[in-house]
C-alpha cells in the first residue's frame, strides 16, 4: 500500500514540476556589441561583442514565451525583427544562454565615440547621476550616468540609475564620450573577469 502512495506522489511531484516549467518566465539580459550581419531567412543575428567574439542570436519569433523585461531598461528598444542596421552599436536584449540565446529587441546607441573600462565601485550616487571606479590599472574614473542607461545584473536588465551596487563590486562600463565628458550608457554588474 505506501509502495503505491509512494509513485503517486512522485507521479503528482513531477507533474507539479513540469507545470511549474511551462509557465516560467524567461529573464530578459543585455549586452553591448556591434551588429555584423542579419539574415531574415535564417531568423539570426550576428553580434560582435566587445570581448571580440562574435555570437550568434536567434531572431524571437515566438510570442508564447513570457518574459520578465524591465520597461525603463527597454526605453527605445526595437523589436528583433524589425532591426536590419549591421554595423550599429547596440545594446543586444536577450534570454537564454550558450547556443540557445534569443534576441527579443535592440537599442542604437548612436555614432559614439565610446569608450569601455573594467573595474570596482568607489561611489554611485542616483540622484547625482555618477559611478566612480578604480579601473584595472588603478586609476581613478568618474562617470556622468546617462538617464537612460541600462544595467545587466543577475536579476537582468533594468535601468541604470535603479543599481545599486556596493563598494567594490566589480563592472563593466560602456560610455559615449562628448563634450570633453563620458556618459554611461550601460553598464555590466556582471563583469567578474
Amino acid at each position: 500500500m505506501s509502495g503505491g502512495f509512494s509513485k503517486v506522489c512522485i507521479l503528482a511531484g513531477c507533474f507539479f514540476l513540469a507545470s511549474l516549467t511551462a509557465t516560467a518566465q524567461e529573464v530578459i539580459h543585455a549586452l553591448v556589441g556591434t551588429i555584423s550581419s542579419v539574415d531574415s531567412k535564417a531568423k539570426t543575428i550576428a553580434v560582435k561583442i566587445d570581448d571580440g567574439s562574435e555570437d550568434r542570436f536567434k531572431n524571437m519569433m515566438d510570442s508564447r514565451h513570457k518574459i520578465v523585461f524591465d520597461k525603463s531598461a527597454r526605453t527605445d528598444a526595437i523589436a528583433a525583427a524589425d532591426f536590419l542596421k549591421t554595423g550599429e552599436r547596440v545594446i543586444v536584449y536577450y534570454f537564454g544562454v550558450g547556443d540557445l540565446r534569443t534576441i527579443i529587441a535592440l537599442r542604437s546607441l548612436g555614432p559614439g565615440p565610446f569608450t569601455k573600462s573594467t573595474g570596482t565601485v568607489v561611489s554611485f550616487s542616483r540622484r547625482e547621476r555618477s559611478l566612480s571606479i578604480t579601473n584595472q590599472s588603478g586609476e581613478a574614473e568618474s562617470f556622468e550616468v546617462a538617464p537612460d542607461a541600462v544595467v545587466n545584473t543577475e536579476m537582468g536588465a533594468a535601468a541604470g540609475l535603479d543599481f545599486r551596487p556596493a563598494r567594490g563590486d566589480s563592472v563593466r562600463v560602456t560610455a559615449v564620450v562628448a563634450n570633453g565628458g563620458t556618459t554611461v550608457v550601460f553598464i555590466n554588474a556582471l563583469a567578474a573577469d
